[in-house]
């Protein structure tokens, strides 16, 4: 592992995080506690190209049959974010909000890893409930943005 590994690993040590390492991966994997929920997250070093990518992994994956209503409702959701965007695996179901950083060497002070971690666990907790709103009920994208975002 090289040095954007081990800076973001005393990050998370830093930070007081619970996390596991993925064993010959330079991946943290780490659960995370908000106000709306519980989900997985992951932290990925990617040494040789300088860069840090943060996942928010949402807890329940969209049946099949609401792919497309959920889609639309991430679209909006990421319309006019600046950090950060959701996406949806059309594979499985799966959503996951993502942060990253290029970093212009291979050093990642904690000024540039807490924003990238926190600001994804926020736009994760503050999305969810429309996640599950539209994944699970009848309620439409449009309005569970509107709900969310007033």
């Amino acid at each position: 592992m090289g040095p954007v590994y081990n800076d973001m690993v005393r990050f998370f040590l830093m930070d007081e995080w619970k996390f596991t390492p993925l064993e010959g991966k330079p991946i943290l994997q780490m659960g995370f506690s908000g106000r709306n929920g519980n989900w997985t997250c992951v932290a990925h070093a990617h040494d040789e190209k300088k860069q840090v990518v943060f996942l928010s992994i949402c807890s329940i994956k969209v049946p099949e049959a609401k792919w497309h209503r959920v889609a639309e409702f991430l679209t909006r959701a990421n319309y006019g974010l600046i950090i950060g965007n959701f996406e949806m695996d059309y594979e499985d179901g799966e959503i996951r909000y993502k942060t990253s950083v290029a970093l212009g060497d291979d050093r990642v002070p904690p000024e540039i890893m807490k924003p990238l971690v926190y600001i994804n666990v926020a736009m994760m907790d503050r999305y969810l409930p429309g996640i599950m709103a539209v994944a699970h009920g009848n309620i439409s994208p449009e309005d569970a943005i509107r709900e969310i975002e007033g």
